[in-house]
């Protein structure tokens, strides 16, 4: 299958790999030149303290601690909530659970018992409680049950998390929420943050995702996890100085960049309208918020990232994310290649 290299002209890369290759903008940058700092490991960092506090109020939790990354972050919530030998469930694709370096496991003995997430990004929940070890000592003790929201871009429903939180905690265990696009899910749903952070016990906040930050995610609870996850994160070579610097990046981004996330979706709505057209690249699920997710058997993705090279638009596998960096033209490019290289299939 021959292609030829439409680019004429030198023309910045399409990225849609993820919404982690964005860059800071220009009042980000503004924010964090001028940033207050002090020792954040003696708590004197103030710039990190009032992100900290802005994490609370959006959360509705009483503490929240700054970490380096996602991975950092859920790592410290599976090791705050669970002793060696326990056990968490999540989801076979979680990155809880697939995607973390296997954390929990190696640095803090915990045990994962991973289910399949189904087509809406859920655990069927009768089989969560199936899989609930009983109070034996043959098995490791169950102590948490991980959701991720969004999934694959998929944005879980309020009945499912209330369901979800009712059952979890009848059977005596912990909540938490892997919450790397939690605003995501708000904007798509029309609803805050706190709405959904309701229901779980702790929740991870990515800053370096749709938000657009270079760098940073938080984690949310209680007091008593909260200082349990600060003590870890000392332990785990996490313990951050003068960094206001970057943490006025997260306060920027709370304070100005969650509603535009509506815009990283209308985008990939229209993207995901084109492809729908297509006849040899299809959808694998409905587009919810800034993921178009391609179907793997419909499509060669490598022959297809390949093309798309040659048309400067960059992809991760099967799935092109839009975010911060992505503009309208932008999209429309990304549509006549699709087009183009749907047209040379036979």
């Amino acid at each position: 299958m021959p292609f030829l290299n439409d680019l004429t002209m030198a023309h910045s890369v399409i990225d849609l790999r993820s919404d982690t290759v964005t860059q800071p903008t220009a009042p980000m940058l503004d924010a964090m030149r001028v940033a207050a700092t002090g020792d954040d490991v003696y708590g004197e960092d103030p710039t990190v303290n009032q992100l900290e506090q802005l994490a609370m109020t959006l959360t509705g939790k009483a503490a929240a601690v700054y970490v380096s990354s996602g991975t950092q972050g859920n790592l410290l919530a599976l090791m705050s909530h669970c002793e060696r030998g326990d056990e968490y469930i999540a989801g076979q694709q979680a990155h809880t659970y697939k995607y973390e370096g296997g954390g929990g496991a190696v640095l803090g003995g915990i045990q994962p018992q991973p289910l399949p997430f189904n087509h809406r990004g859920e655990l069927d929940l009768d089989e969560v409680v199936q899989t609930i070890k009983p109070d034996d000592f043959h098995f490791a003790r169950t102590r948490l049950v991980c959701l991720e929201n969004t999934q694959a871009g998929q944005v879980l429903a309020m009945d499912y998390l209330k369901e979800y939180s009712t059952l979890v905690q009848a059977a005596g265990l912990q909540r938490h929420l892997d919450g790397a696009r939690l605003f995501n899910a708000a904007v798509k749903l029309g609803v805050e943050a706190i709405d959904i952070c309701r229901y779980f016990d702790s929740v991870s906040i990515c800053l370096s995702k749709g938000l657009g930050c270079p760098v940073g995610s938080l984690l949310v609870g209680d007091v008593a996890l909260i200082q349990r996850a600060r003590r870890l994160r000392k332990m785990l070579g996490g313990g951050m100085r003068q960094a206001g610097v970057i943490a006025a990046s997260g306060i920027y981004a709370l304070q100005h960049h969650v509603q535009r996330l509506q815009d990283d979706h209308v985008r990939a709505a229209h993207l995901g309208r084109a492809i729908a057209d297509l006849q040899h690249v299809r959808l694998a699920s409905p587009v919810h918020t800034n993921m178009v997710m391609l179907d793997p058997t419909s499509v060669d993705i490598k022959i297809l990232s390949t093309y798309l090279e040659t048309q400067g638009i960059r992809l991760s596998g099967p799935r092109l994310v839009t975010h911060l960096n992505i503009t309208d033209t932008d999209i429309q490019q990304i549509i006549d290649a699709l087009q183009r290289f749907d047209a040379s299939v036979h």
